[in-house]
C-alpha cells in the first residue's frame, strides 16, 4: 500500500470536506501545501496525484478531474469506484430519492438535442414506478418498490433541492435542471458504457453539446471543444466527419483553454468509443458509486429526424 504523507492527506481531506473544487481552488491548496505552482511544476503535480491515487485505490476511491460541460471549467473530486451492498449504507438518500435522481439523469442524457437539461415541471412529472431496482429483496413486488409509486410531488421538490445543494444536479441559467459536477465526476464510466453519445473532439459524453447541422450526421461537440477547434483555425469550420459547414459564432467570452495534462493527471483519457449499439441503461455499477446502486430502465434512442417529425 502506498504511504501518503500529511500534505497528501490534507489535499484529500479538502476534497472530501468541501466537495468538488474548481481547478484554480485545487491548485491553490496544492501550492499552499507544497510551495509549488502546478502551472510551472506540471510533472510534480502529476506525480503527486498519481501517488495519491495509488494510496486511494486500496479503499477503492479515486481522485479524479473532469470538465463541467455547462461552464467548461475543470473540477477535481474524490469518487468511489465500487458499488455494492456495503456502499449503499453510506448514502443519505432514500431508495425513492435515488430512483428520482436516476430518472432525471436518464431523461437528460436521452435528449436527442443534447440540451443537457430538463424543466422543473418535467422533472416533477417523471414517473418512478417504472424504475426497477436490483437487490431489493422482499421489499419489492416483481422488481418494483411500492414506495416509488407513492413518492409525492412535495417529496420530489425536496429531493430536487437536496440534489442541487449537493451538486448532483445544477440549475442552468434559463432555470432548468442540468447535471451537477458530481454527476460528471461519478458517472464517467456509466456514460461510456450506456451508449451516451460522445463528443467528437474529446470523446467524453456529450450530454450538453452542439449538434452537426446535417440531420443525417450524429456528430456532437461540446461548446468549449468547438472553441478550441475553431477559434484559431484559418480554414473552413466544418463538421470533422461529414464536412457540413458548422454554424460557429465563437465564444461570447474568452475561450476556455484545453489543458489535457491537468485533467488527465487524476484520470486517464477515455479510449476511443466503440460503435454504439441500441441504448440500454441496465447497469447499476455506476449508480451510487458515491451514493447507492440502482439499476435502470431501458431508454429508447431516436434519430433527430424522427424526433423532429413527432
Amino acid at each position: 500500500m502506498a504511504q501518503l504523507n500529511v500534505k497528501q492527506h490534507t489535499l484529500i481531506q479538502a476534497l472530501l470536506l468541501r466537495g468538488p473544487l474548481k481547478e484554480n481552488e485545487f491548485h491553490g491548496i496544492f501550492t499552499g501545501l507544497t510551495g509549488k505552482n502546478p502551472a510551472t511544476h506540471q510533472q510534480l503535480f502529476d506525480d503527486y496525484l498519481l501517488k495519491i491515487n495509488k494510496g486511494l485505490s486500496y479503499a477503492q476511491l479515486e481522485l479524479r478531474g473532469c470538465r463541467h460541460q455547462y461552464d467548461g471549467q475543470i473540477y477535481y473530486g474524490v469518487v468511489n469506484n465500487v458499488s455494492d451492498e456495503q456502499s449503499k449504507l453510506g448514502t443519505k438518500y432514500s431508495v425513492p430519492q435515488i430512483a428520482f435522481y436516476k430518472a432525471i439523469i436518464e431523461a437528460i442524457v436521452q435528449d436527442d438535442t443534447a440540451q443537457g437539461s430538463i424543466s422543473n415541471i418535467a422533472a416533477l412529472n417523471l414517473r418512478l414506478e417504472n424504475q426497477v431496482l436490483n437487490g431489493t429483496g422482499s421489499q419489492s413486488q416483481g422488481g418494483y418498490i411500492p414506495a416509488l409509486r407513492n413518492f409525492s410531488a412535495t417529496q420530489k421538490e425536496k429531493t430536487l433541492r437536496e440534489l442541487l445543494r449537493d451538486q448532483w444536479l445544477k440549475q442552468t441559467p434559463d432555470g432548468k435542471i442540468g447535471l451537477g459536477i458530481r454527476s460528471f465526476l461519478d458517472l464517467r464510466s456509466w456514460f461510456r458504457n450506456n451508449d451516451v453519445p460522445s463528443c467528437e473532439a474529446c470523446n467524453e459524453a456529450g450530454v450538453k453539446a452542439q449538434l452537426c447541422q446535417n440531420e443525417d450526421c450524429t456528430v456532437r461537440i461540446h461548446h468549449y471543444c468547438l472553441n478550441n477547434m475553431f477559434s484559431q483555425r484559418k480554414g473552413g469550420r466544418v463538421c470533422p466527419r461529414c464536412g457540413t459547414q458548422w454554424q460557429y459564432e465563437g465564444p461570447k467570452e474568452e475561450a476556455v483553454e484545453e489543458d489535457d495534462k491537468s485533467t488527465m493527471a487524476a484520470s486517464s483519457r477515455a479510449p476511443p468509443a466503440p460503435k454504439r449499439k441500441k441504448p440500454r441503461i441496465d447497469d447499476a455499477s455506476e449508480w451510487g458509486s458515491s451514493q447507492a446502486s440502482v439499476p435502470s430502465s431501458q431508454p429508447r434512442r431516436v434519430t433527430r429526424s424522427s424526433a423532429s417529425a413527432r
